[in-house]
């Protein structure tokens, strides 16, 4: 008989959003008449802007002829649209175009990274986390089992944030492998300043730790002495892997296109203590895995850096900001205690006392017919808080804000 992969057993029963869809469908189903205003999945809602369009119309035409039809292109992404990410988004900062892989999503990326390293490294997150970081280490065996009793995995090494240590969190107090830290956070909408993230570059440099920095939601960083990337930390090139997406900040999530950056400056170690090119693995991964983005996406993603198409990328970015700011200002003055939100589209509110917040979430979706996501699905730490999202219409998200104040 032919064996599954066991550790799929120690996952909880459901993804966070699959769990939240049954729970919409079901209301739905019973109450066909009520519009329901999604506020929870992160996903936007502005058109692909036109220059983007207007770049992949063009591809698609070149591919209708001779000359221009391309097949299977190079895994880690062409040259025109690494060469454009190295010039626009790490300028001055030593990022060559041979140290960024283009992909399908950071998702996939932040999921597919543990391919390259040992089974028994020991894994540190932040609670609350994106589920992605911890189920993807679970599937591959090094989360231990889950204690019921805690909400944790025996082998995990947790890092809470909350309001009680500003969603600053503390170094580990004991040695890790391997860092997540996603800044502007998913889900608490909340920054480290550079001193901060400075601290844990040095831990991991100090350990021979690695960090790998979710940043797909720096585009959103309005605030000074906020790093857009890692690598505005000396130092942080040995020790860091930074993943990007265009899907928040050029509307790709149903084009999917995205990058991670690998520098060459970055060594693992065999179980002998002889180092390895993590570039060099990833790519070796990358070739073996993956057949790249598809060459109409790929010049997609380079219109985003053309002049055009940063002035309305810019646009889009602002009008998420402001349906954050009205999200914020509304709660606020509804009574609730808020965080996020500033540099960031994720709005943390602490819920009402008395409920947990799967059950303000029913409260919320009963009451005022508006979805959002309960804390505590992204760790033990965020139970007592919700995520709101600003991807949503400035339509609903004014809409929503009324009825939440008419309930609560």
């Amino acid at each position: 008989m032919f064996k599954i992969n066991e550790n799929f057993l120690n996952l909880q029963d459901s993804y966070l959003f699959s769990t939240i869809a049954k729970k919409v469908a079901e209301f739905q189903k019973n109450n066909p008449d009520s519009k329901i205003i999604k506020l929870g999945i992160g996903d936007v809602t502005k058109p692909i802007i036109p220059a983007v369009i207007e770049a992949m119309h063009k591809a698609v035409d070149e591919m209708g002829t001779k000359e221009g039809f391309r097949g299977y292109g190079p895994e880690q992404g062409y040259d025109f649209l690494r060469n454009a990410i190295a010039e626009n988004d790490y300028k001055n900062l030593g990022i060559a175009p041979d140290e960024i892989f283009v992909s399908d999503g950071a998702k996939c990326d932040c999921g597919n990274i543990v391919d390259i390293f040992d089974l028994n490294s020991k894994i540190a997150i932040t609670d609350p986390v994106y589920p992605v970081y911890l189920d993807t280490n679970v599937m591959g065996g090094r989360s231990g089992k889950f204690n019921e009793e805690t909400g944790m995995y025996e082998n995990i090494v947790y890092m809470p944030v909350s309001n009680e240590n500003n969603f600053v969190p503390e170094l580990p107090k004991e040695h890790v492998d391997i860092i997540y830290l996603c800044f502007p956070n998913n889900p608490t909408g909340t920054v480290l300043n550079k001193e901060e993230l400075k601290k844990f570059v040095d831990y991991a440099k100090e350990n021979k730790a690695l960090i790998l920095f979710d940043a797909a939601y720096e585009a959103f960083i309005t605030e000074k002495n906020i790093p857009r990337s890692i690598y505005e930390i000396d130092g942080a090139k040995e020790v860091a892997i930074e993943f990007r997406s265009f899907s928040k900040t050029a509307g790709f999530t149903g084009v999917r296109c995205a990058f991670a950056v690998v520098p060459k400056s970055l060594f693992g170690y065999t179980s002998k203590g002889e180092q390895v090119s993590i570039n060099k693995l990833w790519n070796r991964r990358t070739t073996t895995k993956f057949n790249g983005v598809s060459y109409i996406v790929q010049r997609g993603a380079e219109a985003v850096y053309s002049e055009a198409g940063k002035k309305q990328i810019r646009e889009n970015i602002e009008y998420y900001r402001e349906n954050a700011k009205i999200i914020k200002e509304g709660l606020e003055e509804a009574g609730f205690t808020v965080y996020g939100g500033v540099n960031s589209p994720y709005i943390w509110l602490k819920v009402p006392k008395g409920l947990t917040s799967w059950e303000f979430f029913d409260s919320l979706l009963n009451k005022a017919n508006v979805v959002g996501t309960p804390g505590s699905g992204f760790g033990p730490a965020g139970e007592g808080y919700f995520r709101l999202t600003a991807f949503g219409t400035k339509e609903n998200s004014i809409e929503a804000i009324k009825r939440i104040k008419n309930c609560f």
